[in-house]
Parts: C-alpha cells; sequence; structure tokens
C-alpha cells in the first residue's frame, strides 16, 4: 500500500467518526418539514454513496486535502441503467461535465461523481474506465459513455495542482459506495471546501411528502464551497453577522467567488421537464443560507428519479408515469427544505483544518451557533 493510499484508509475511518458526530437538528437548528429515517440522499431506495478521502502531510509543500464523492441513483445498476433527469446552472462559474447529454436525453446515464476543480479529467475519464470494465459493450460492440463530474474548487487548503487524485480513488468512492449513514463534513470531494469561510464539505437532507395519499421522498447531497461570512443566515437568523472570528485571510471581501453543486434524488415519478423545476428550487434552498450567487460562484445543480426503471429501457415505444404539474408542490418544497438542511449539516459537521500555503479553515462552533440562535428565540430546544 503506498503513503497516499494509507493517508486516505485513515481518512475513511475518520469519515466514519464524523457520520456519528451532532447533526444541525440535534444541536437545535430549526427546520421545516419531516426528514426521511436517515436524513440523507440515501433514504431514496436505491441510492448509494462512497467517499474516498485524501489527507496526506509528508510533504509540507504540497498538503494534500482533497477526495472523491461518488452517488449511484440504482445502486450497482447504475452501470447500465439510466434515470431520468435534468439539470440546472443558477450561475455557470463552474463546472458539470454530461450535462449537454443530460439536457438532450433527459436522462442520466452512470452515477454523479463530484471532486475538485482540476480533478474533473482523470475522475471523468475514471468513470468510463470503470463503466467499461463492469459491462460488456452495446450491440454495435462499443463502449459509450459521456460521464456526470462535477467539482468546485478547493485550492485555498489542497494543493491543487497537484493533481493528487488518480483513478483508483475514484473506483474506491464507486465501488464503496453503499446506502445507510451517509459521512459529511471533511470527505470525499468535501475535504477541502468551505461555506461562508467556516469549513464545510459534503451535507446531506431528506423530506417524505404525501402525494394524492402516495408516500414518497425527496433526497439531496450538496458540495458546499461557496459564500461570505456576512450573509449566513442559519433558520433566518444572520448567523454570519455575529460569528465574526476565524475569518478566512485573504479572502477578498464582500466577493462570492466559492461554488455548491447539488445533487437531488426523488423516487417521485416526474419526467426531465418536471426534474428541471425541481432542480432549480435547490437555489431557493441555497439562498435561504444566504447565496447571492455571485459572479465568481459556480452554483449547479442536478436532479434524477428513480422511478419509471421500465420506461429508460432501449425499446421503440415506452409507457412512464407522471405526477401531474398541480400535484408537484410538495416536491417543490421539499427540495428547497433538503438543500438548506444538507448545507448546515455539512457546515455543522466539519473539523478545523489546515491546509496548503499556511492557510486554515475552522468550524462553525456548535455552542456559539446556539446562543446565537437562543438569542433570535430560534434554537429548537
Amino acid at each position: 500500500m503506498t503513503r497516499l493510499a494509507a493517508a486516505c484508509v485513515l481518512c475513511l475511518c475518520a469519515a466514519a467518526a464524523f457520520a456519528a458526530e451532532p447533526r444541525a437538528r440535534e444541536l437545535g437548528v430549526p427546520f421545516e418539514g419531516t426528514p426521511g429515517p436517515l436524513n440523507a440522499i440515501t433514504d431514496v431506495t436505491g441510492v448509494l454513496v462512497g467517499h474516498t478521502t485524501l489527507i496526506d502531510s509528508a510533504d509540507p509543500a504540497h498538503l494534500v486535502r482533497t477526495g472523491v464523492t461518488a452517488v449511484l441513483p440504482r445502486g450497482p445498476d447504475s452501470v447500465s441503467a439510466p434515470t431520468f433527469a435534468a439539470s440546472v446552472a443558477l450561475n455557470g462559474n463552474g463546472e458539470m461535465t454530461g450535462t449537454a447529454w443530460v439536457e438532450e436525453s433527459g436522462m442520466l446515464e452512470g452515477p454523479v461523481v463530484l471532486t475538485n476543480t482540476h480533478s474533473v479529467g482523470i475522475v471523468r475519464d475514471a468513470v468510463i474506465a470503470w463503466r467499461v470494465h463492469a459491462r460488456a459493450p452495446d450491440a454495435s460492440g462499443y463502449w459509450w459513455s459521456l460521464p456526470v463530474v462535477a467539482e468546485t474548487w478547493d485550492g485555498y487548503l489542497n494543493d491543487i495542482n497537484g493533481f493528487h487524485v488518480r483513478p483508483e480513488h475514484v473506483y474506491a468512492a464507486l465501488d464503496g459506495a453503499k446506502t445507510g449513514p451517509v459521512a459529511e463534513g471533511n470527505v470525499g470531494g468535501g475535504t477541502g471546501m468551505i461555506c461562508h469561510e467556516f469549513k464545510c464539505g459534503i451535507g446531506t437532507s431528506s423530506r417524505r411528502v404525501a402525494i394524492d395519499g402516495t408516500n414518497y421522498t425527496v433526497g439531496v447531497l450538496v458540495q458546499a464551497n461557496y459564500g461570505v461570512r456576512d450573509t449566513l443566515r442559519i433558520a433566518g437568523v444572520p448567523v454570519g453577522q455575529h460569528l465574526t472570528e476565524h475569518r478566512l485571510d485573504k479572502h477578498p471581501s464582500g466577493d462570492e467567488t466559492g461554488s455548491i453543486i447539488v445533487v437531488v434524488a426523488t423516487d417521485a415519478p416526474l419526467l426531465p421537464h418536471q426534474l428541471k423545476r425541481v432542480a432549480r428550487r435547490a437555489g431557493l434552498g441555497v439562498a435561504r443560507n444566504g447565496s447571492y450567487a455571485g459572479n465568481g460562484s459556480g452554483d449547479i445543480f442536478i436532479a434524477f428519479s428513480t422511478a419509471n426503471a421500465a420506461a429508460v429501457l432501449d425499446k421503440p415505444v415506452n409507457e412512464a408515469k407522471f405526477i401531474g404539474n398541480d400535484s408537484i408542490d410538495p416536491l417543490f418544497r421539499g427540495t428547497v427544505e433538503a438543500t438548506e438542511e444538507a448545507i448546515i449539516n455539512a457546515m455543522v459537521a466539519a473539523r478545523d483544518l489546515q491546509g496548503q500555503g499556511g492557510h486554515a479553515a475552522f468550524a462553525i462552533s456548535h455552542d456559539a451557533l446556539r446562543e446565537v440562535l437562543r438569542r433570535y428565540n430560534r434554537l429548537a430546544r
């Protein structure tokens, strides 16, 4: 095992420990809506999440603080079984590969994988290799893949130009994806990420909604790396105006230059144009926490539905079930609520991290957050 691989294994163990830490709701942050049993994207049956976390401090001039997060919409069947999907860019200073075909076809073929900005290419190629290895070619004798890989920039803490993400790290995230609780904070693609000048990273949440007597779930996973301190709002409280310590050094005051990727999953039967409407609502959840999607921010969202499995097969004629537009509002609201909470879960789960160039990002203080919420009579307990 290489030194970097050993570091990766240690961090995966640490990620499991993070999952046991209090989440935002457990701290008393009040949120609207009813979450699923895990309050995670994995509450949507079939959805799996895997992380590879890379932290290596052996070379002080090249500190590694990065990783890969994979979301598999149909579990192992994600290799060859697509889902209806759509993507939206609230502000496009970022990258999510494969979305031209998602928009053209209305389908997501394969997983959604998250990493840092300068590793998108190698991660994309690794996802193709993973799919080629896992399945036979199509009837024409060709393998074909335009994978969805998205990024946010972790160069404040990570040696981003060192290109430390390797194909084996991508394979580990994909092959290790599982159901159950999802590790949050300094894990996977979120390892080196910062939001509202607090250490941040991966976060997740879910909502249960009822439409015409049938229960559905909408789940969200975010890689949060956006925002400035002054605009941060949590549960409607201007938290960022009170918690002013440990702001980032060399951060251009007032400029929102980070990014956020939001992945929305649901088991509700929706067509691609409806999933685009759902994906747009993720932006409202981000805004609730104080983002204004600044010029330098890459705010890109993708939504998929695990329903209609037979309708996405390659047949001459297909039939799909879908929710009527006049009944879709509970899914819109659930998406907004779950996105809002997923971001705060990422912030609460994160831990202080020293990084490249002497930089450091500090996690939000749980006690200080509770005190500010109490001052505004917004503490749930």
